[in-house]
C-alpha cells in the first residue's frame, strides 16, 4: 500500500510517500480502508518534532473514516470512523490507504456524515467533549465562556449549545460562532468586565482554547466555585495569578489532554459525539482542501500555514 512516511523530523519536505506492507489483522483487530483523514496542527508539530513521545520511522495522522475490509464478519464493509492520541506518534497513523486497528476501537460513521466531514470530527470535538462533558460537567442552564472559537472553540460552543448552557464566545474580532448566545470582541472591549457583565456576575465555566497569555484573563471570568478548563499553552508555559483570589473564589482548574485517549478510549469518545451529528445538532467543519497523499507535502504547508477550514488527505 502507499503510505505517507518521515523518517527524520522537520518541515514538511522531510515526507514522502512510500510503499509498505498493506497490514493485516490478527484476531483482536480489523483493517480499514481508509477513504479520508484529516491534518491536524498536532500532525504538523509531530512531524516538526515537537511531540516527544513519537517514534520513528513513522506514518502520521489520527483522524479518518473508512470500510473495514478485514476483521470480524459482523463489521464486514462497514463505515467506521476514528481517532487516537496513541496513532500517528507510537503506531502507525491514518495518512496511508490502510489502517489496522483494535476491533474495541470499531465505531460506525454517522450516516449523515461523508467520510470527508467524519474524518474532520475526531481530534477537535474529542478535545471539545473531555473538556465541555468529562472535566468541566456542564450543566442545562449554565453560562459557558470559550475563549477561541477555532476548530475546539467551535465544537465546544455545539457540545454546550446541545446540552442547553447558555453559551457566550470570547475572541478578536466582531464576527460570532453561529453556536453562542452572546459575543466578546477581546480586541475592542475590556473582555473580564464583558463576561461578569453577560452572566451576572461570572461563569460557571471557562473553556480557554487559547491558554498562556490568556489565562490571566480567563480566570477572573469565573464565577464563585467556577471551573477553568485548559487545553493548550500556546504562547508560553509559565503562567501567575493570585493564589488568594483564586481559593476565596473556590475557584477550580482543569487540564485535558486527548493525547491520553488511545484508539479505544478515543472510539467511546466518537460514539457519544454520534446522535448529535445524527440528529444534526452538530455541524461538520468546512472542507478547506482535498489532497492526494503525492500532494501531502502541499496539505501539511497548508495547516501549518493556519488555513481555515480542515485540510483532508485522500488516500
Amino acid at each position: 500500500m502507499k503510505a505517507l512516511r518521515f523518517e527524520q523530523h522537520g518541515n514538511p519536505d522531510v515526507l514522502s510517500v512510500q510503499d509498505v506492507a498493506t497490514p493485516a489483522a490478527s484476531p483482536d483487530e480489523a483493517v480499514v480502508k481508509i477513504m479520508a483523514a484529516s491534518i491536524n496542527p498536532s500532525d504538523v508539530k509531530n512531524v516538526a518534532g515537537r511531540m516527544s513521545q513519537t517514534t520513528l520511522p513513522r506514518t502520521p495522522g489520527r483522524d479518518y473514516s473508512g470500510v473495514v475490509v478485514e476483521g470480524p464478519p459482523a463489521w464486514a464493509d462497514v463505515e467506521v470512523w476514528g481517532s487516537g492520541g496513541d496513532v500517528g506518534f507510537t503506531r502507525d497513523g491514518t495518512h496511508a490507504q490502510y489502517l489496522v486497528v483494535p476491533v474495541a476501537a470499531l465505531r460506525r460513521k454517522p450516516v449523515t456524515l461523508s467520510h470527508e466531514e467524519a474524518a474532520s470530527i475526531g481530534v477537535n470535538f474529542i478535545a471539545a467533549w473531555c473538556g465541555v462533558v468529562e472535566a468541566a460537567q456542564v450543566q442545562a442552564d449554565e453560562p459557558i465562556v470559550i475563549i477561541g472559537l477555532g476548530g475546539v472553540g467551535g465544537a465546544a460552543a455545539q457540545i454546550a449549545k446541545r446540552i442547553g448552557a447558555h453559551v457566550i464566545g470570547v475572541g478578536r474580532g466582531g464576527a460570532a460562532h453561529p453556536s453562542v448566545d452572546g459575543w466578546v470582541n477581546s480586541s475592542a472591549e475590556d473582555a473580564v468586565a464583558r463576561v461578569r457583565e453577560l452572566t451576572n456576575g461570572g461563569a460557571a465555566v471557562v473553556f480557554d482554547t487559547v491558554g498562556g497569555s490568556m489565562f490571566e484573563t480567563a480566570l477572573p471570568m469565573l464565577a464563585v466555585r467556577g471551573r477553568l478548563v485548559e487545553i493548550s499553552a500556546t504562547d508560553r508555559r509559565q503562567v501567575t495569578f493570585d493564589l488568594a483570589d483564586f481559593y476565596h473564589n473556590e475557584s477550580r482548574l482543569l487540564g485535558v489532554d486527548t493525547l491520553k485517549r488511545d484508539l479505544v478510549a478515543s472510539a467511546d469518545l466518537m460514539e457519544a459525539l454520534r446522535p448529535g451529528f445524527e440528529d444534526r445538532s452538530y455541524v461538520p467543519p468546512r472542507i478547506a482542501g482535498r489532497f492526494s497523499l503525492d500532494d501531502a507535502q502541499a496539505a501539511y504547508r497548508a495547516v501549518a500555514a493556519g488555513t481555515s477550514g480542515r485540510v483532508v488527505l485522500i488516500p
